[in-house]
């Protein structure tokens, strides 16, 4: 079975979306429930509007953002329903796969070898 047939390819983009640094700091700038459109994410985070527009692509088709227009602006905002959904299959995966070990539970000390 290869990795792409693991998961629904809705949770496959969300993954890959969350694979990038540059994601991920696109996304801490709407912890606060903000919305932005591609030049004021390009701001925030010091990166060009084409570069901003990609990634907020990519964000948008993995599930992390929404998109609506506004004459010419695009505004883009957090979609926490469908982070949650896919969270929630990731979480359903990895209790098959790697069921914790009753009466054992992981410390951050016991994992890293401490």
């Amino acid at each position: 079975m290869d990795a792409e047939s693991l998961f629904p390819p809705e949770t496959g983009m969300f993954l890959k979306a969350l694979a990038s640094e540059t994601r991920q700091q696109i996304l801490y700038a709407f912890v606060s429930g903000s919305t932005f459109t591609v030049g004021e994410v390009a701001e925030r985070c010091g990166i060009g509007q084409s570069t901003a527009s990609e990634q907020l692509g990519i964000l948008r088709r993995g599930g992390l953002l929404v998109a609506s227009r506004d004459g010419k602006q695009v505004h883009y905002k957090a979609d926490p329903d469908t982070i949650r959904a896919r969270l929630s299959e990731l979480e359903g995966f990895l209790s098959r796969c790697c069921p914790p070990t009753e009466g054992r539970v992981a410390s951050p000390s016991h994992a890293s070898g401490k």
